[in-house]
């Protein structure tokens, strides 16, 4: 949704549902691309139940793994260039240190293994291509963490909020707005086939997160911060989910936004859509 709204003037971009590209179905999505008159193909969609997946591993390693493999090949194919979109989710999320794009992966859980395997499937087909990680996306759609806490902190005084997992919190549109411009630079020539980091700035906690939400939201529920521990769940994630975004920036010329300013954004767009449907 957010590429289709943010494309710039001049560029046609067209959005296969589920009907035409049916991630679960890898041969249909490759079949998909090889029919279509695309100068550049962007796999923005996945399997993202993170927790779901510790059950359906075998579902997320198609869609997350041989899906984006398949389409990266008939790309390859075509002479275009093909964009993927990972996660911090491919690191065991130790230490303090922000993870480079050539950092050690080693994924915790199955949702980061499928991903791994789809940007190893991606590389290994040899054309040209950017995989684009990015963390703790948030958008006005669907589930998301922005989306829980305005609908909690309405309900609620008082929230427990995990405080030990820092990252860089990622407007949707924002990403949207990268990966165009990597695109575009791709179309255009530019040697530039990689992984490469994108996130929001600054880092911050969830609890933090949640506060800065609360405070633009004008809603009233107190934090506390609460460890990992005390808040279980069948997916281990990454305590450390920094990223140094400088590649991004000195390839494309891509700055990490200011995710406050972002989310300002999304709870104007928040509130609109309430409004137009009380």
């Amino acid at each position: 949704m957010e590429l289709q709204r943010r494309a710039p003037d001049g560029v046609a971009l067209t959005a296969l549902g589920r009907d035409r590209a049916d991630l679960s179905d890898p041969a249909a999505c490759a079949a998909a691309i090889a029919e279509a008159g695309a100068d550049v193909v962007i796999n923005a969609a996945a399997y993202t139940a993170v927790d779901k997946a510790e059950q359906e591993e075998a579902l997320a390693v198609v869609v997350n793994g041989d899906a984006p493999a398949a389409m990266a090949r008939a790309a390859a194919e075509k002479g275009v260039p093909f964009l993927q979109v990972s996660t911090d989710y491919v690191f065991d999320g130790s230490g303090e240190a922000p993870w480079t794009p050539a950092a050690p992966t080693g994924p915790r859980g199955a949702y980061g293994r499928s991903k791994l395997a789809g940007e190893e499937g991606v590389r290994a087909v040899g054309g040209v291509h950017a995989i684009l990680r990015t963390s703790w996306v948030f958008s006005a759609h669907g589930g998301n963490f922005v989306k829980t806490m305005l609908r909690l902190g309405a309900e609620r005084e008082r929230l427990s909020v995990v405080g030990d997992q820092i990252g860089g919190p990622t407007a949707a549109a924002d990403i949207a707005d990268a990966l165009l411009t990597i695109a575009a630079a791709l179309h255009a020539g530019k040697d530039a086939t990689g992984i490469y980091h994108f996130c929001g700035a600054p880092d911050v906690s969830w609890a933090d997160f949640a506060r800065e939400i609360f405070t633009q939201a004008g809603l009233g529920p107190t934090v506390e911060d609460i460890p990992t521990s005390a808040w279980p769940t069948p997916a281990l994630r990454p305590a450390n989910s920094r990223m140094d975004c400088s590649a991004v920036e000195a390839v494309f010329g891509i700055v990490r936004p200011d995710w406050r300013e972002s989310l300002k954004d999304v709870l104007t767009e928040v509130g609109e859509m309430n409004d137009e449907h009380p």
